[in-house]
């Protein structure tokens, strides 16, 4: 099979592309299988919000729950869930052991009602890895301030973990801390540090969705200038204190001399919402070394089409400092705009699990009679 060109291009530059998508249905059709021989994705993520649309179908997990029969729907979720990402990791073992374990990963998501729980979202953490049971999986776990101590102690017990919402600058540098924390213990405790794995995943076009509703209230000359500028700004301006933390942590540098790899920053929520955008915005916009970019497949496909996939986060940092300054002049509090994001973004998985739950529950009743 003949690899795109595009997504090699934006591969070549630093970015890992990882599919935004897992179904039964794309791991059975060996669609999975094409994206990696042909457009060059290297992980899969999933979220509340993707399991909701997998599980919604009838007849892919029909087999599953009639073996399962009768049993709790909380049960059959992690079942069906935890069989689809281990199927996923193994498919992408080749490319896990080709990067040394920094790509190939499939993450899964601790139950999002856990998100201000700290010891049960560590638990449940713990037993998502143990169900899963390959080395190549993540545990996804949310920045929120809850959060932050389980991220550390699931990383302590040698878990590969992915930080998921991460909207704001401010929190992102506490994930940062808390990963090197993390590897810290991990590395106190025994574990391999060489197969452990890390991504932070900051959310991008929803800072924009967010923004620009500010300032088309605003109306300004000034304001509309500013329109789909906010998010990449924010996401470049999180590379950068990507950059200064593994640069200048003596704590990390000790780290990395055993053989620990960087926590990459992950852009997450790269689909174009705004129809006046190019659709591959937030791609082509934030290419840089040592990042993951993770993809909904319209967004891949319109990267594999027309995406110019050129490295284009260095030299913006004085520009994306100056578009926060012009935002803040015209009265948008950029911390609060992304805490109400963390807010709604736990909320809309909480609820796309309510979803999930009652699916299952369907499905149970349907193949049980």
């Amino acid at each position: 099979m003949v690899q795109n060109a595009n997504t090699k291009r934006t591969s070549d530059s630093g970015v890992s592309i990882w599919l935004d998508d897992l179904s039964r249905t794309r791991i059975e059709s060996g669609n999975l299988q094409q994206l990696i021989a042909e457009k060059n994705v290297v992980g899969v993520t999933t979220n509340p919000s993707i399991f909701q649309k997998a599980l919604h179908q009838v007849g892919p997990y029909d087999a599953q729950l009639k073996e399962l029969g009768r049993v709790d729907v909380e049960q059959a979720v992690q079942e069906l869930t935890t069989t689809d990402v281990r199927n996923a990791t193994d498919i992408f073992h080749d490319v896990a052991e080709r990067s040394d374990y920094v790509d190939g990963r499939v993450s899964i998501e601790v139950d999002p009602r856990l998100a201000h729980n700290t010891e049960e979202t560590e638990k449940q953490a713990e037993i998502l890895w143990k169900k899963v049971n390959r080395p190549n999986a993540m545990i996804k776990i949310p920045a929120t301030l809850e959060g932050l101590p389980a991220i550390t102690a699931t990383l302590a017990k040698g878990i590969s973990v992915n930080v998921t919402l991460i909207f704001s600058l401010e929190r992102y540098e506490q994930v940062m801390d808390a990963f090197i924390e993390g590897m810290v213990q991990a590395d106190q405790n025994g574990h391999d540090l060489n197969h452990m794995g890390s991504v932070a995943s900051f959310f991008v076009s929803r800072v924009d969705t967010a923004v620009d509703k500010l300032l088309e209230a605003n109306g300004s000359d000034e304001a509309k200038a500013l329109e789909g500028k906010a998010a990449v700004a924010n996401a470049r301006l999180a590379y950068e204190l990507f950059e200064k933390k593994f640069a200048g942590d003596a704590r990390w540098a000790a780290l990395e001399a055993k053989g620990a790899k960087k926590q990459r920053p992950l852009w997450a929520s790269t689909g174009t919402k705004n129809a006046a955008y190019s659709d591959c915005k937030y791609v082509d916009e934030l290419v840089a070394a040592h990042v993951v970019n993770t993809m909904p497949e319209k967004t891949l496909n319109a990267l594999a089409d027309h995406g110019a996939g050129a490295p284009s986060i260095e030299g913006t940092y004085e520009e994306s400092h100056r578009i926060m300054d012009r935002l803040a002049d015209l009265g948008i509090s950029i911390k609060e705009v992304t805490d109400k994001l963390e807010a709604d973004g736990v909320a809309a998985f909480i609820d796309s699990w309510s979803s999930v739950l009652a699916d299952v529950q369907a499905g149970i009743d349907r193949v049980n009679g």
